[in-house]
């Protein structure tokens, strides 16, 4: 398969423009330039509002005037993630793409296909004149990735439809119908250095290669977090050594599982070998315990030049301590559900010199408010403990089920009629913008479905190809089939 063959045509021309925009989260402007000179070319009716939500309304194809308007909406950023040893400036570079075999890939970034594919569909169909639909407004939503700023800055009036079919899930054949709300929380600890004793072996320790994946929907899948890595070996050496903690940097992203950690460090010349040698084991032993998950791993030990200063060493064991103890993963599941209801991330921490604390940030999710009140609180908690300052962000919240969905129905005959088969109806444990709507426009009856995507916020993202058309015209049968306005 090459570029050239890619089905269907018109979705992934849209695509390939799509990623040739930057358009990371909160830096939006020339997406948001793109889409409304892409609108007003067609002719239609093209808005922006205060928060930089675009909006493109298409009136309904010949003989469907009578049908509900449908309200068909995907993000316009992407996270932006890549390997360390790749030159890329997300504020200036396309994203280079590849095939191999039946999949989309990029060369060392994320894809972007969450959700660019969705804003490429959307695109597609503003520019058909051979598709049957009624009255359509496509809505592009920024900053989605990191806070939903857009869709939570949305005013009640920006979109009048009450059915919508949100383009940002990662499974075909699989329509969602519920979302897990969640919320960010930063710990800080104020630090201060003190000199490194005299005859002191100073080394960094990394760890890098692990497959990473979405902190919602990739949680369940016992993949290994870089930075509780890390801190399960720093927890161990701090026992055993007089081990001096100089700089940590690790993780990236709220809403990634981290891939990469690294640290510097420093203890007695005596215990250089010992150390090592216990690397080597931990290494050894972690690669027991993700055998099946995790097969890039790579752990390195490196010396350098004898630190001169090291953050005070107090504050330091609180700190690793804490890392140790806190929470990282699936908390609960659903009594009723085969789905995650409530976890938590250890997304990142880092030293920063210019503010002299160690920020430590995370995600929490549950599908049930009290539950993911309940998890950051317990994140609090122990962080509070060790002196550090922490804030809860007042997050977002989750997607109920509408048993009585309209679209749902539609959507669902559609697909039995397409495919032969019935699609799986689920709900999902991570964030969609679905949540926000659901309070925003009251009684807006909504699904969420997209092409098949893996390895999502990390730099293995990629699209699978065929599903890219299967999604394609089951959207198209579902706007045909629009139920008549009432």
């Amino acid at each position: 398969m090459d570029k050239m063959s890619l089905q269907p045509q018109s979705v992934f021309k849209c695509f390939a423009q799509v990623n040739q925009i930057p358009r990371p989260s909160k830096k939006e402007e020339k997406m948001i330039d793109f889409l409304l000179d892409f609108g007003q070319k067609l002719g239609l009716d093209t808005r922006r509002d205060e928060t930089g939500n675009v909006i493109i309304r298409k009136p309904a194809t010949p003989g469907m005037e009578d049908r509900q308007t449908i309200v068909l909406q995907s993000h316009m950023d992407m996270v932006c993630e890549k390997n360390r040893d790749v030159e890329f400036d997300f504020s200036k570079d396309a994203i280079q793409t590849y095939i191999d075999g039946e999949w989309m890939k990029a060369k060392g970034t994320t894809l972007g296909a969450d959700d660019g594919i969705g804003v490429a569909m959307e695109m597609a169909i503003l520019e058909a004149t051979d598709i049957q639909h009624g009255p359509l407004e496509c809505v592009f939503t920024r900053d989605e990735e990191t806070g939903l700023t857009g869709a939570e800055g949305m005013k009640s009036d920006f979109m009048t439809g009450r059915l919508m079919v949100n383009l940002d899930s990662e499974d075909e054949g699989q329509i969602f119908v519920s979302c897990a709300g969640g919320c960010r929380t930063l710990a800080q600890f104020d630090y201060t250095e003190e000199p490194l004793p005299a005859g002191f072996f100073t080394f960094t320790l990394a760890i890098k290669g692990l497959t990473g994946g979405h902190s919602g929907d990739d949680i369940n899948k016992k993949r290994a977090n870089a930075n509780k890595l890390l801190a399960r070996f720093l927890y161990l050496c701090h026992k055993k050594y007089d081990l001096r903690l100089i700089d940590i940097q690790a993780g990236g992203l709220h809403n990634a599982i981290p891939r990469e950690a690294w640290c510097m460090c420093a203890v007695p010349m005596k215990d250089k070998e010992s150390i090592a040698a216990d690397w080597n084991i931990f290494q050894a032993d972690v690669e027991e315990e993700y055998s099946v998950t995790e097969k890039t791993m790579v752990f390195t030990l490196e010396s350098e030049e004898a630190g001169t200063v090291a953050i005070e060493k107090d504050c330091a064991q609180r700190l690793i301590k804490a890392l140790q103890a806190v929470d990282n993963g699936v908390f609960a599941v659903c009594q009723d559900l085969d789905l995650v209801e409530t976890s938590s991330n250890l997304a990142s921490i880092h030293k920063v010199p210019e503010t002299k604390t160690i920020d430590v940030n995370s995600s929490q999710r549950s599908s049930i408010y009290s539950a993911r009140v309940n998890m950051a609180n317990t994140f609090a908690a122990v962080f509070e403990l060790a002196g550090a300052r922490v804030d809860i962000g007042e997050g977002y919240p989750g997607w109920k089920m509408n048993p009585n969905s309209k679209i749902l129905a539609i959507a669902v005959e559609q697909y039995k009629k397409l495919f032969g088969k019935d699609p799986i109806v689920l709900g999902i444990h991570a964030g969609l913008e679905c949540g926000l709507f659901s309070e925003k426009f009251p009684g807006m009856d909504m699904i969420s479905m997209g092409p098949t995507l893996r390895g999502v916020h990390s730099p293995d993202e990629k699209l699978l190809i065929p599903t890219v058309q299967m999604v394609w015209d089951h959207l198209l049968a579902i706007l045909e089939n629009a139920p008549k306005a009432l």
